[in-house]
């Protein structure tokens, strides 16, 4: 199931818009429930990968103090919603709630969303640009995701880039996860004089340059921990995360970012002589 345009790693979209919905029709069954006549839990499934944590738990607690579909709470849950075709995503889920599984209580709705946002499916990478947006095909924009990112980060941060200016909104955003308690490591190319937009970070913000004079440190990465990646052509400057065409990918599987963390691991291994702690 896809949702169009959004900008959270937990998938609220970047603006409101008009209502419109991108998941599978009522007259067959999903894709993505395989074999199975009902759809009541790949709708459940993808609305729990769109929301973010918080509103899952306000949507979890509504569903658990309700009688059923028609319960004036949910109606109430649902007119709240602003983000673009989230209240449509919502209402389908209860037309279908109501068709499919009339028995099934809201708390027990609830327990099969809790379900499924404890055990999340393998998230598809997603397009990530800067610059002019087409309708070709469902993008986010770099600022907005840099962003993401980095406050999806609980334990570590590792980021590389080759140029690094202004962004300011980035800068804080790295002080914020600092504060929170995580480990961050800036891979920065040294003839650029990168490491100056990141004056401000605590001294326990770790710096590393290029060993040596062959080659330079072209790389543009952000990973979260080890869960969530952007990998693409922007580097940490106002114009890269906005105004530049730039383009990147949204990695959300620990199956591919766990090799990136493993990789750049290597490179800032001492031993290796590849990067060097400024």
């Amino acid at each position: 199931m896809c949702v169009q345009a959004v900008n959270r790693p937990s998938g609220i979209p970047d603006q409101p818009g008009p209502e419109r919905s991108s998941f599978p029709s009522a007259s067959a069954p999903s894709a993505e429930s395989g074999t199975s006549a009902y759809r009541l839990p790949a709708l459940l499934a993808a609305l729990g990968e769109r929301l973010p944590e918080d509103s899952t738990a306000a949507l979890e607690d509504v569903l658990k103090r309700s009688s059923g579909p028609d319960d004036a709470r949910v109606r109430r849950f649902i007119a709240a919603q602003t983000a673009a075709g989230l209240a449509h995503q919502l209402a389908e889920i209860t037309r279908i709630w109501r068709t499919e599984a009339p028995d099934v209580t809201g708390a027990g709705l609830a327990l099969a969303l809790a379900t499924a946002r404890t055990h999340p499916r393998p998230r598809p990478a997603q397009v990530v640009i800067s610059g002019p947006m087409s309708a070709s095909v469902p993008t986010r924009l770099t600022s907005s995701v840099v962003v993401d990112v980095i406050r999806s980060a609980t334990t570590s941060l590792l980021i590389s880039s080759f140029a690094a200016h202004g962004a300011r909104g980035v800068v804080a955003e790295i002080r914020r996860a600092v504060d929170r308690g995580v480990s961050v490591d800036l891979l920065l190319e040294e003839s650029t004089q990168a490491a100056t937009a990141f004056t401000a970070l605590p001294p326990g913000v770790r710096i590393f340059h290029r060993v040596g004079a062959k080659g330079v440190l072209h790389a543009k990465l952000i990973a979260a921990d080890r869960h969530t990646a952007l990998v693409g052509s922007a580097n940490l400057t106002d114009r890269a995360l906005s105004d530049n065409i730039e383009l990147g990918v949204l990695l959300r599987d620990p199956r591919l970012v766990e090799p990136l963390i493993e990789h750049f691991r290597w490179l800032l291994t001492p031993e290796n002589n590849v990067l060097r702690r400024v």
